[in-house]
């Protein structure tokens, strides 16, 4: 179109609906140009380009029609430039300086338009600024995969309006205040809170999910005022997701730690930093002089920086313990200790692919960029089968589905196994002589044996359940065979990087063996481990518990509070799920004695006496962990593993399972304090999903209450019925106060009508 050529000349055509991610919708009218030889002014954002078109954008006719454009655009637009929050970053605002009269020749009154309710991020109180350049719809449409906006009335009549009673709850709508040209869509936990002007741009990368989003931290006064994105079209493109968006409204939160605490007699007392240090570190050393140092174990979550995680298990090994992880929550790590899980491909290539076959995904709420990235590869004609335990809404076509319940994900892969060899005509391998394949088993293989560019994915489900090894080595034999890449969909901000730091050595998972003494950095035990009870058991007895946090938590089992800095508070290094070494800096100071982990764990080695524990910055950390100016760490990275698969058979289902999501609001100590995102419906209190089958032997409806027990723990939650649900599964989630009294993620559960039975 003209508008992109005008772009890539760097000639600026004024417009407000064009935008390169959208569709064109030309309907604001303010790109017209003048067309040699045309009539009339045209669109330049939806006229086609042709050899040897001469096209003026600042003739005098171009220019003209633009000014009568802009004349009909502030006809009804309200004269509140002082007070409204897109001032001094409103398009409208620049380009009526640019087109505009100084006064107006319309003297009726202006349109009125209602304010509307849209949920707590996304304020539509000031809807009589709209432009109805529908680019929030469009973006609903095309790739949030939900059309949550649409308009309704015609001519100056026109709204943007909510469906009836719904408020916007995408996990992606945040999008939507930045593509809006006016101040109609705007952020409301941001509303009224500061100026653009009067906020500093500091660049950092998100410490939530695997893709690393470049982010845009603006500053006021010492304190985060707003998060943007930063356009990295190899990364996020220019969207972040909302957890991205809203999180550092958790950085405020009233239970921060911002003085290092030792509970002496019973009772927490605030101490000095040298105070806290010596006693972890005098603890630390009677500990190994009792038990051994093999009674000494670290545990971190794979948000933590490639710095902190690399000092930790420095730290560790250096008292002569080899138990550090950051796996929390899997109970399989039984993978080939060569094997680095990650993306398998970059991040583009995972927007190209034709066929993808994903394996135990809650993709949407785990990956929201990602499922992105996916949906518009299957607009283009791409084709996803995916092998899961709930059937949720994905927001894109879905090919083909097996949904079984986790204890029957291998036999379902096995199924898979067997199609493929019989489409190839060879040999499957060794122990699935009995195995036959289903319908469904036949058209993955089908889909994974046609098309280009394929991928094998494992999800985060996948990753953390009981058989993670065998549904790799599974996983990885239908990709060798099919001519796939196998690629991990990674948890958390720093997964890769935790293995390149050396950070994941215990052999057995975490809190199954317990220690004597537990060194915990950004660890929320009860809500990050794959089992909170056996978290809570081990940490009550272990004679030290080190919490290394920015925030108040484990007072009921730690003995020592250690202040860390937040990601906003300290420098470091994330690895995305693709290899991506991306660096960034602190964009506040400390909050009063806070302090980046990096610092504190340097400090500490030198207090144990330890050798290699005399770093400047992070960036001398970083080098030693990566090489100096390493970026690309791809090649380093590896997901093959050399065990064979193992047939597995379907088994008739011996009472009910569990069925396990994080969700995307309680992933991490941060989101779980971001006082917007958590009245959102994503936050909303787990509940106990069931089959309808189950619900009807029960006699259980929606809305009861029913007792959810499971490994001597249980837990009173309101019922709800999914009927997509495997018949023999309960869905409970985890990473939630409401259910941390129950057992592993996986495994047996028992649920009755509350009131009833026992």
């Amino acid at each position: 179109m003209v508008m992109d050529a005008a772009n890539k000349l760097g000639t600026y055509i004024p417009h407000f609906c064009y935008h390169k991610k959208l569709s064109i919708a030309a309907n604001c009218r303010m790109c017209l140009v003048e067309v040699e030889k045309a009539p009339k002014p045209l669109p330049a954002c939806a006229t086609p380009v042709s050899a040897g078109m001469i096209v003026r954008s600042a003739s005098d006719k171009a220019v003209q029609a633009q000014r009568g454009v802009m004349e009909f655009l502030l006809i009804n637009h309200p004269l509140d430039c002082p007070i409204c929050d897109q001032g001094g970053e409103c398009q409208l605002q620049d380009l009526a300086v640019g087109y505009g009269n100084s006064a107006s020749r319309y003297e009726e009154e202006k349109r009125v338009v209602k304010p509307k309710e849209a949920g707590p991020l996304v304020s539509m109180q000031e809807m009589a600024r709209c432009i109805q350049c529908t680019r929030c719809v469009r973006f609903g449409q095309e790739v949030a995969g939900v059309m949550e906006l649409g308009m309704i009335g015609r001519g100056e009549h026109s709204e943007i309006v909510s469906f009836v009673g719904q408020t916007v709850n995408s996990e992606m709508s945040g999008n939507m205040i930045d593509l809006c040209p006016v101040g109609a869509l705007t952020s409301k936990p941001f509303r009224y809170s500061a100026r653009s002007w009067e906020l500093s741009r500091r660049k950092s990368v998100s410490p939530h999910d695997g893709l690393g989003a470049n982010l845009i931290v603006q500053v006021k006064g010492g304190k985060v005022k707003r998060v943007l994105p930063l356009e990295n079209d190899d990364v996020n493109e220019c969207w972040i997701s909302d957890k991205d968006r809203f999180s550092y409204e958790g950085l405020e939160a009233a239970d921060r730690l911002t003085q290092p605490m030792l509970k002496q007699g019973g009772e927490w007392k605030e101490v000095d930093w040298q105070t806290a240090l010596e006693y972890v570190a005098h603890g630390l050393k009677n500990i190994k002089h009792e038990h051994g140092a093999e009674g000494i174990a670290a545990l971190a979550t794979p948000h933590s920086t490639l710095e902190e995680l690399h000092l930790l298990q420095k730290l560790v090994r250096g008292l002569g313990s080899n138990s550090v992880d950051t796996r929390l929550r899997q109970s399989d790590l039984s993978l080939d200790a060569g094997v680095t899980p990650w993306l398998g491909m970059s991040i583009n290539d995972f927007g190209r692919l034709n066929r993808a076959f994903v394996i135990g995904s809650f993709l949407r709420k785990d990956h929201p960029l990602l499922a992105t990235r996916l949906r518009t590869a299957i607009k283009a004609g791409a084709k996803l089968s995916i092998l899961h335990a709930a059937d949720d809404d994905l927001l894109m076509n879905v090919a083909n589905k097996m949904i079984a319940a986790p204890s029957d994900w291998l036999a379902a892969l096995s199924e898979v196994v067997v199609a493929v060899a019989k489409a190839k005509e060879i040999a499957a391998p060794a122990g699935f002589e009995a195995i036959s394949a289903s319908d469904a088993a036949n058209a993955i293989a089908a889909s994974l044996l046609s098309g280009e560019n394929k991928a094998v994915l494992l999800g985060n489900a996948a990753t953390q359940h009981p058989q993670a090894a065998a549904l790799h080595a599974a996983a990885q034999w239908i990709a060798e065979q099919t001519g796939a890449k196998l690629g991990y969909l990674t948890e958390a901000a720093n997964t890769v990087g935790a293995y390149l730091a050396k950070a994941n050595s215990a052999t057995a998972p975490a809190f199954s063996t317990p220690k004597q003494a537990y060194v915990l950095l950004n660890v929320e035990a009860e809500l990050d481990a794959a089992n909170p009870q056996q978290a809570k058991t081990a940490l009550d007895k272990a004679e030290m518990v080190v919490v290394l946090s920015a925030y108040k938590h484990g007072m009921a089992y730690a003995d020592v509070l250690l202040p860390v800095s937040p990601f906003s508070e300290t420098s470091g290094t994330f690895v995305n799920c693709e290899g991506r070494a991306q660096s960034f800096n602190g964009t506040v100071r400390p909050l009063l004695e806070t302090r980046p982990a990096w610092k504190v764990l340097r400090v500490l080695g030198n207090i144990l006496g330890l050798d290699g524990f005399d770093y400047e910055t992070s960036e001398a950390v970083r080098d030693e962990v990566l090489g100096a100016g390493v970026v690309d760490l791809s090649a380093r990275l590896n997901n093959a593993a050399k065990a064979a698969p193992v047939a597995a058979a379907h088994v008739a289902a011996a009472g009910l399972e569990r069925v396990t999501d994080v969700p995307i609001y309680f992933a991490d100590a941060l989101v779980r304090r971001a006082e917007s995102l958590q009245k959102t419906a994503d936050a909303a209190a787990p509940q106990a999903q069931l089959s309808s089958q189950l619900a009807q032997q029960l006699g259980v409806v929606a809305g009861d209450k029913v007792k959810v027990s499971q490994g001597g723990g249980s837990a009173v939650l309101v019922a709800a019925i999914d009927a997509k649900l495997p018949a023999n599964a309960v869905r409970v989630a985890a990473a939630h106060a409401s259910t941390a009294a129950l057992g592993a993620m996986f495994g047996s559960i028992n649920v009755e009508k509350a009131g009833e039975g026992k």
